[in-house]
């Protein structure tokens, strides 16, 4: 299927382009360590921090000017409703892609646990 469901556009936004195509396009794995590496994550910790951390933020974010912070969250979110048509043609993309022999196959290739072929066929 085609990377929809915002990847599409988060991707790129957060790691570029190259690395984003490198990811998606080869639906490669990405350990903790990589996404902080390649820009991902915010924050990457130890599974033991976790908790701890994630109450931290929380705290701060609930301390701060709630003002600031919605007013700042929707000016930066600008960036994603400005990729409206790119998230819409993605969508539609996966979508499309749902029911085509492709993911039949790749669903058909994990349960029989062997590497898929597809069967190829019009990029659209």
């Amino acid at each position: 299927m085609a990377a929809g469901d915002h990847a599409a556009i988060v991707w790129p936004l957060l790691c570029g382009m190259a690395k984003a195509k490198y990811y998606l396009l080869l639906c490669e794995s990405v350990s903790g360590e990589e996404a902080d590496r390649i820009g991902l994550v915010s924050l990457a910790v130890d599974e033991s921090e976790l908790m701890p951390k994630a109450i931290e933020v929380a705290n701060r974010l609930a301390q701060g000017s709630q003002t600031a912070i919605r007013r700042t969250k929707y000016a930066l979110n600008n960036w994603l409703r400005t990729a409206g048509p790119a998230f819409d043609t993605s969508l539609a993309l996966e979508f499309m892609g749902f029911s085509g022999p492709d993911v039949q196959e790749g669903i058909k290739s994990l349960r029989e646990r062997r590497a898929p072929d597809f069967p190829g066929g019009s990029p659209f």
